[in-house]
């Protein structure tokens, strides 16, 4: 095994052990930071794949809010941004799905590409529709 191969081998070990015991603190940032489903669905959707213009069509929120979230989740570490082109693009650090988290996207709204789950009380609370 090479310097380099022991070295990896070693950040990989740290790696772990930082995913396992910072596991219950980054749950508990991520549901205080996005309280709202909405804030959810964008959050999820912000993966460095979509830009602003296709999370704003897929989740029906406003650009400035979405704006305004992607600066408030960068400050307190839950993703990136980058310049793309003439604008800016937020990568965000974690799926919201290795923590738990339900992504549910509003009636109508267009999800198109994006696997989002919800419960069927949630449904339920939409119109007249009945749970099983």
């Amino acid at each position: 095994m090479t310097e380099k191969d022991n070295q990896t081998e070693i950040l990989k070990e740290i790696l772990k052990w930082i995913k396992v015991t910072s596991y219950n603190e980054v749950k508990q940032i991520l549901n205080t930071v996005l309280e709202t489903d909405a804030k959810k669905l964008i959050y999820q959707l912000s993966d460095g794949n979509n830009g602003q213009t296709e999370i704003v069509n897929k989740a029906k929120a406003s650009s400035k809010s979405i704006s305004k979230y992607w600066q408030e989740w960068e400050k307190v570490g839950l993703g990136e941004s980058k310049t793309v082109g003439k604008g800016i693009r937020f990568t965000r650090s974690f799926d919201l799905r290795d923590f738990g988290f339900e992504i549910i996207g509003k009636p109508g709204h267009s999800c198109r590409g994006f696997p989002f789950f919800v419960d069927l009380q949630t449904i339920a609370t939409w119109g007249n529709l009945e749970p099983y």
